[in-house]
């Protein structure tokens, strides 16, 4: 078995995920739906959008929290996400190299796509009241990593060596979509408008997009590439030992298992 869902996806919680999942799409790419100052002023689009997904993410944790997650996986998201908080502040700042990815990668790969959406949200969370990472920017750096670690839980069967490569090129691909993902956010107020790669509202969807690719070659790839390297000669290094710690982990916790009582010896009960 490749994966043991710690976090029970009932329906409700999947309807819940796949509407923030949504909203958090809008809210990435909302320079293609918004133009800057149609709220009042240039900055308001992404902080009215950002408190949006903070709003959304405390939703769907509650629903996580109500539902889907018991004590066994409860401890398990914290000892995770307080590892992933001490790893972040060792490589972020240095090339692009973040050492956050691949526990997040294979974590949602062995506990399923619920676990790895939580742990990408408190991950990033613990990390930036840590670091001092907390702003406007937050909230997206939050579901950009709740999509890596989702993601992640819904890669297709393997096992032994396949599986570790298959993951090592996820964790490299999803470095680089991160950082896509990321550098939508505050396009549109990153370069002067006279730019041939800024945003310019009013432009055709297509000549828009081709500015902004432009703009992420330019400016963010060679930090991506960091991210990607890192990501796949972590999973590459430490992967199967660590895919087989969480499993074994996973065994003997034996995440949502029913629980039952048995009733108490009597003194009749005991064999003479």
């Amino acid at each position: 078995m490749t994966t043991t869902a710690a976090i029970r996806l009932t329906p409700r919680i999947a309807v819940v995920m796949v509407l923030s999942a949504f909203l958090g799409i809008v809210a990435f790419f909302w320079p293609f739906v918004v133009a800057p100052g149609k709220f009042g002023s240039n900055y308001a689009p992404p902080l009215i959008f950002g408190v949006l997904l903070v709003l959304v993410l405390c939703v769907v944790l509650s629903e996580i929290a109500e539902g889907g997650i018991d004590s066994k996986a409860l401890a398990m998201l914290g000892v995770l996400s307080a590892v992933n908080a001490a790893l972040r502040p060792l490589g972020a700042g240095t090339a692009g190299i973040e050492t956050v990815f691949f526990i997040l990668v294979l974590a949602g790969r062995v506990y399923g796509p619920g676990f790895g959406f939580t742990l990408g949200c408190t991950s990033l969370f613990a990390s930036a009241l840590i670091t001092g990472g907390v702003g406007p920017w937050m909230p997206y750096q939050m579901f950009g990593c709740a999509f890596v670690g989702m993601l992640a839980g819904f890669l297709p069967r393997a096992t032994g060596r396949r599986e570790v490569l298959m993951l090592a090129v996820y964790g490299s691909l999803s470095g680089y979509l991160f950082g896509f993902l990321l550098n939508l956010s505050f396009w549109p107020f990153s370069l002067d408008p006279n730019s041939s790669i800024a945003y310019l509202p009013g432009l055709p969807f297509t000549e828009q997009w081709q500015r902004y690719i432009a703009f992420d070659v330019a400016t963010s790839l060679g930090w991506d590439t960091g991210r990607a390297v890192t990501n796949l000669v972590c999973i590459l290094l430490a992967g199967p030992a660590v895919l087989t710690t969480f499993r074994r982990a996973a065994r003997k916790a034996r995440f949502r298992a029913p629980v039952r009582f048995a009733e108490p010896r009597t003194a009749d009960s005991e064999p003479t």
